[in-house]
């Protein structure tokens, strides 16, 4: 087991690169599936989640090969679904996404329930329904699901309960391997949904937009290898914007595609920090935190696809214990996702919950080190900024969570001047 040490309160200044989208990096090693060609993806982030996720093709037979740094290639033409490693299904939530290509190319499928982040109800009844719709037959057991294509219908159409991002990806995975038209309604269209069907039309299948969060999918039953760069995380450019911010300035956080981070950047600037946007690399900016006045936040919410990503909301909470008065925090997604924000009153912050999805925080606030955990990725990712910026010392447990999503981030805050520190305990 492994924590962090960290000093705080260190001036930090320089330049921090971001890493492949995790996010993205998902739904196309799962694509693979669908071909008995090769398939190259480049730019891919070294973490933990992308490590199980390759574990898991592996198991079943795939050949994975690291050819660089973070270039992977993969052939699935030699697939036993029965060798599967279930057990890191129960650790790993992204592997929900393995329905839909399995059943597309096997007919049948049985998985276990996923496991992943402590942030509230994630249950899978949203891709249940959504395959029922399209004549798939489901059986569910206590540990998880049986699926079966049973009767697919010539007009294939699904509407989905919620915008949900696996759920969408899923039938798009179905989808693309079925011949024939499939309309995805209420279908989410955040950045690792537009990752996927870049790659699926590489493969050879048609997907177009028909509405508002609505797709048809043009099926194929051969799909054929791809190569694929993968885009930088919008998620990760936005914890270091973050950082930057909270820390007054002075880094510059480089590979941003700030197309994907529109209104969080809005919010960012309407708050009184100071943002320099530059020419950047591979369709890429870099962004300049310069400065910071008259700092206030009144209200962070997050929303679906083009609002503020729930993922972003766990370092903003940190931030706003900086701004000047009472900043109202509501995430309507998930129940659990303020948890970290309990971890922050430790440290000295002055925060009330209103219910399980809201909460005040009044600032500016001065933080204290002290012992933390991480009870899910984004909100490691919160502490860590938080006891960067606090006085004193902080201990961080459970950073496997945090390496689920952030390569190597010690090193990467320790070439900004931060004392933090990797200790196995």
């Amino acid at each position: 087991m492994e924590k962090f040490v960290i000093q705080g309160g260190k001036p930090l200044s320089g330049e921090i690169e971001v890493r492949g989208a995790k996010n993205a990096a998902f739904p196309v090693l799962v694509a693979t599936i669908l071909t008995s060609q090769d398939c190259v993806i480049e730019n891919v982030p070294r973490i933990e989640d992308v490590f199980r996720m390759v574990e898991i093709l592996a198991s079943m037979g795939a050949k994975v090969e690291w050819m660089s740094e973070r270039t992977l290639r993969v052939n699935a033409k030699t697939l036993n679904v029965e060798s599967l490693d279930k057990d890191a299904i129960l650790r790993f939530r992204g592997s929900v996404l393995l329905l839909g290509a399995l059943l597309a190319r096997f007919g049948t499928v049985n998985l276990p329930q996923p496991g992943g982040d402590i942030i509230g109800a994630r249950p899978i009844e949203t891709h249940l329904d959504a395959f029922s719709q399209l004549g798939v037959e489901t059986r569910r057991s206590k540990n998880g699901a049986g699926m079966k294509v049973s009767s697919l219908r010539s007009l294939r159409e699904t509407i989905l309960n919620e915008f949900s991002v696996t759920a969408t990806e899923n039938v798009l995975l179905f989808a693309a391997k079925t011949p024939g038209t499939t309309l995805i309604q209420i279908a989410d269209q955040d950045y690792q949904v537009q990752e996927l069907i870049k790659v699926l039309e590489k493969m050879g299948a048609s997907v177009e937009p028909a509405g508002p969060h609505a797709y048809r999918v043009r099926g194929r039953k051969d799909l054929g290898g791809f190569k694929h760069r993968l885009m930088y995380d919008p998620i990760e450019a936005g914890t270091f914007i973050v950082l930057g911010a909270a820390v007054q300035g002075g880094i510059t956080v480089k590979n941003v595609e700030t197309g994907f981070l529109q209104l969080f950047l809005k919010h960012i600037r309407s708050s009184g920090i100071r943002l320099e946007i530059l020419k950047g690399r591979n369709g890429a900016e870099d962004v300049k935190v310069a400065g910071i006045e008259n700092f206030k936040m009144e209200k962070i919410q997050s929303m679906i696809y083009p609002g503020v990503s729930s993922d972003l909301q766990s370092v903003l909470g940190v931030l706003a214990t900086q701004a000047k008065g009472s900043t109202l925090l509501h995430d309507p997604l998930y129940e659990g996702r303020l948890k970290y924000l309990e971890e922050i009153n430790k440290m000295g912050a002055e925060i009330y919950f209103t219910d399980p999805h809201r909460a005040i925080i009044n600032g500016p606030t001065k933080l204290r080190g002290t012992d933390l955990g991480a009870f899910d990725l984004r909100g490691g990712a919160a502490v860590v900024i938080a006891a960067l910026i606090a006085k004193g010392q902080s201990t961080i447990s459970n950073i496997y969570q945090i390496d689920r999503g952030y390569e190597r981030i010690e090193e990467r805050l320790q070439a900004l001047g931060a004392d933090i520190q990797r200790i196995r305990v």
